[in-house]
């Protein structure tokens, strides 16, 4: 992600945040709610990242609600110590948090505890003006989240998924040239270090996407994503063999053929059947060849075969994730024509 577009998306979070936390004061101030500001603290914590995280969120702050005005009653109600009853109030509240996973809700909890530490009060109309300020804080961090924008995000991760393909078809032509003996201008290490750090982003970009997203299968971009990087491992892992050969062996210049003419299918919309058929023809094709006359053409012949390995699993990758995609993901995605049944070639 660029600096810009990092810097937007901080403010547009920390802007919804102001707004939230000014918007839920000024509505508890409105109702004449007691502890107003706490509102907007509320709203505060429960803005995160994802609506789906926020969703989630405020059903643990109703959930632990309860529970927290049940352990006040047992600690603040019960005992004179103002610091020993809250002591005990926060070590029960952790624990229970803890216990669930509902951490992200202790501060809230904390929070509603004061409140009763200080009034001492556990009457009805007491304990529904603290589940007003939660409801009110967590209802305005919630439909704030639903302001996103879902177009602009998908169309950077689409933007994102053909800068990786071109990336990847860069590398593929690097490591066909350097099998055909020429002269490398640029250093593959490094487009495969940066491709690998530019996935990673993409990734989490991927992840917040689906976070956000009440679309149907937002989780294909994700998965999407982890194939590149798994097939961009395996083109690591065949540069490290090609560098290996210190004689090129004729039949490198097959392996040269082959990764070219599968260069033009690392593309999205492409099952790769077709590519393994024909790369299961050249593994056929190198059993039959004679055995090499020497150590150093031995060795070279071994590296070629583990290379044909590695480009073998480079499609695999490809070809499960075409086979976990289901037909909504295939008319979603691949815009496959359902009456017809055709497939993505």
């Amino acid at each position: 992600m660029s600096r810009k577009k990092e810097w937007k998306k901080i403010v547009i979070q920390t802007g919804k945040i102001a707004v939230g936390s000014s918007a839920a004061i000024y509505i508890a101030q409105t109702l004449g709610l007691e502890n107003a500001a706490s509102a907007g603290t509320i709203t505060l914590l429960t803005i995160v990242t994802t609506k789906w995280e926020t969703l989630k969120l405020s059903a643990y702050r109703l959930i632990t609600f309860a529970v927290s005005v049940l352990l006040a009653a047992m600690t603040i109600g019960c005992l004179e110590s103002v610091w020993i009853a809250y002591a005990v109030y926060i070590f029960a509240v952790i624990f229970i948090c803890q216990m669930f996973g509902w951490q992200a809700t202790i501060s809230v909890n904390s929070v509603i505890g004061i409140h009763f530490l200080t009034s001492k009060d556990f009457s009805l109309s007491f304990i529904f003006n603290e589940f007003l300020l939660v409801f009110i804080g967590i209802t305005i961090a919630v439909l704030l989240n639903l302001f996103h924008d879902y177009k602009s995000q998908e169309d950077k991760l689409i933007q994102s998924m053909r800068d990786t393909e071109e990336c990847l078809q860069m590398i593929l032509g690097g490591l066909a040239a350097y099998l055909s003996g020429k002269n490398m201008q640029w250093d593959i290490w490094n487009d495969i270090r940066r491709l690998e750090q530019d996935l990673e982003g993409y990734i989490k970009n991927a992840y917040e996407y689906q976070g956000n997203s009440f679309q149907s299968h937002p989780g294909y971009y994700t998965e999407y994503f982890e194939m590149r990087l798994n097939q961009l491992g395996m083109l690591h892992n065949l540069h490290y063999e090609v560098k290996k050969i210190r004689s090129m062996p004729r039949q490198a210049m097959v392996i040269v053929d082959y990764i070219l003419y599968m260069m033009d299918y690392v593309v999205e919309v492409n099952s790769p059947d077709e590519q393994i058929a024909r790369l299961e023809e050249i593994f056929a094709d190198m059993k039959k060849e004679p055995l090499p006359e020497s150590r150093e053409e031995f060795e070279a012949r071994a590296v070629l075969y583990h290379i044909l390995m590695d480009i073998e699993e480079f499609l695999l990758f490809k070809k499960r994730f075409v086979e976990s995609l289901d037909e909504k993901k295939l008319e979603r995605y691949w815009k496959k024509d359902k009456e017809t049944g055709s497939d993505v070639k």
